[in-house]
């Protein structure tokens, strides 16, 4: 994993398309997916009393939702995001985002070395990326994982099956963290104790499917499916996957579970 990119899942939707492409996935994640997640945001900032105290580095921030909420709570706020497009939108937010390089390199620029609390809200955390942001821990500060909940749980679960079937061996798995324990042991294996854990429900609800299919393919989830299969193929399944979940006024909307864990990170 040495020459992994930071971000972990990252590494999948950094894409090959051309800028006006990857500007377009960036846009659709803006303005149609991010809002998905907020609840698990608000949840980890409520339990974690996040306020004028708080130095929060979001790896990962995409075009930076979590950071802007983590600000209106009074917190101190920067980010990490390999996506050029995603951080041009984050910027445009009034957020300082900068680049993220490969593990051997730290990432730049960030206002301080170690943050009070570093979140990565990427599905699916790897331990990598994991270990990285513990690195950005301060002693005695908090770590936060989050992933989706156990497939079973979560409605969208029979969307992203499109992309495991097509994506190469090895490609990884959205539910990779979903069981018991799973986010704990990630932040163990990193030097972190955990020490809390939550569960929220964010509904995915989209005005309709043309939407909801490019909110999906803005999550980078089912970028090696596109590459294997061609994005043709993969929106047409898509659209048939996301049938069951129309309503009588033509919108989308389908109910997940997602997990998230926290750690304190040892004072030495």
């Amino acid at each position: 994993m040495a020459s992994a990119q930071v971000t972990g899942s990252t590494v999948d939707r950094v894409r090959t398309d051309g800028p006006a492409e990857r500007r377009g996935r960036a846009r659709d994640w803006a303005e149609i997916q991010e809002r998905m997640l907020v609840p698990l945001y608000q949840d980890v900032y409520r339990q974690l009393e996040v306020g004028a105290a708080t130095s929060l580095l979001g790896v990962g921030c995409r075009s930076g939702l979590a950071l802007l909420l983590a600000q209106g709570r009074g917190a101190q706020v920067a980010g990490v995001e390999a996506d050029g497009a995603l951080r041009e939108f984050a910027a445009a937010r009034g957020l300082q985002v900068g680049p993220c390089g490969t593990l051997a390199r730290s990432a730049h620029p960030v206002p301080r070395p170690a943050h009070s609390l570093v979140t990565v809200f990427e599905q699916p955390p790897v331990p990598a990326l994991v270990a990285w942001s513990a690195e950005r821990t301060l002693p005695g500060g908090h770590l936060v994982v989050a992933g989706w909940g156990p497939a079973e749980q979560c409605e969208s679960a029979v969307v992203l099956d499109v992309a495991r079937r097509h994506a190469p061996p090895g490609a990884p798995d959205p539910f990779s963290t979903a069981g018991p324990g799973a986010l704990e042991a990630l932040l163990a294996s990193s030097g972190v104790r955990p020490s809390g854990s939550g569960r929220v429900t964010c509904p995915f609800a989209y005005a309709g499917l043309d939407s909801a299919v490019r909110g999906l393919l803005s999550t980078g989830l089912f970028d090696r499916a596109e590459q294997q299969a061609g994005t043709a193929l993969v929106t047409k399944e898509l659209e048939e996957a996301l049938h069951p979940y129309l309503r009588p006024d033509g919108s989308v909307r389908m109910v997940n579970v997602f997990r998230w864990a926290v750690g304190v990170k040892p004072r030495v």
